[in-house]
């Protein structure tokens, strides 16, 4: 039987890197986007490169509609993913008060509110198969408030707390829930966020998405809950869970300080 894998955010960073590999896995792919004309390229090169079906889906899943619409397009396409890879998502810098409210709650409806939806939408797909798995992309930032990226970094918690109870309750299922907490990461998130003030301090300590996605892929087949790319992304998530808040939090404050 063929195998497909369902990614969002996949025309771009991490996403992108995750579908070449999975394609390289022999995986055919399903990916979705906002954007349909990066999507359509995407998808030409994946299939050229690779030799297996790309298949595209272009919405925005900040829109409450959009994964019910891409559950049922893969309905109708006969194809029941083995692996959805929630990684759609985007962060936005500055104090909670000053930011603009809309664009944080479209953030936080994109960040949160997709990966439930489109999870509950493709569960019944995946229960289908002997053996399926769910890849949850959430951030190192999930480890502790981060002040400035308040929501962002909330969200992300969310995200893996979500991932770990979910695991907890399809354990004795097909399906294995993993989630990917990678640190920072040469995506263009800093820009995006509006942290050009940091990208510098950033490109010291980046990894590379392929790098990211890679050791992703790796722990998710062995049915890993939690994926920390990078021994000092592990050490700051493991000092983040043991130090005292008002350190934690003063550390964070510090390093995104507006």
């Amino acid at each position: 039987m063929n195998k497909y894998a369902l990614i969002t955010g996949a025309s771009s960073g991490i996403g992108r890197s995750l579908a070449c590999q999975l394609a390289s896995r022999g995986y055919n792919v399903l990916l979705t986007s906002r954007s349909e004309n990066k999507l359509k390229e995407f998808a030409a090169l994946i299939h050229n490169e690779y030799g297996v079906d790309a298949l595209y889906y272009a919405a925005d899943l900040s829109e409450e509609s959009a994964p019910a619409r891409i559950s049922s397009w893969c309905t109708s396409l006969a194809i029941l993913p083995n692996i959805l890879v929630n990684n759609a998502g985007y962060g936005l810098w500055g104090s909670f008060d000053k930011l603009d409210l809309d664009g944080q709650v479209n953030m936080h409806r994109l960040n949160t509110e997709a990966v439930i939806r489109l999870t509950y939408a493709v569960l019944p797909l995946l229960k289908q198969h002997d053996q399926s798995y769910i890849l949850n992309i959430s951030s190192t930032a999930a480890y502790q408030p981060v002040p400035t990226l308040a929501l962002y970094a909330a969200g992300k918690s969310f995200v893996l707390s979500f991932s770990r109870a979910l695991r907890f309750e399809l354990k004795d299922s097909q399906v294995s829930v993993s989630c990917l907490c990678p640190g920072p990461t040469a995506t263009g998130f800093a820009h995006r966020a509006g942290l050009d003030a940091l990208a510098k301090l950033a490109e010291k300590f980046n990894m590379s998405p392929d790098r990211v996605a890679n050791d992703g892929l790796n722990g998710l087949f062995k049915r890993k809950a939690e994926i920390i790319p990078g021994l000092l992304n592990r050490l700051s998530a493991f000092g983040a869970r043991h130090a005292p808040d008002t350190v934690v939090d003063w550390v964070t404050s510090r390093l995104y300080k507006v």
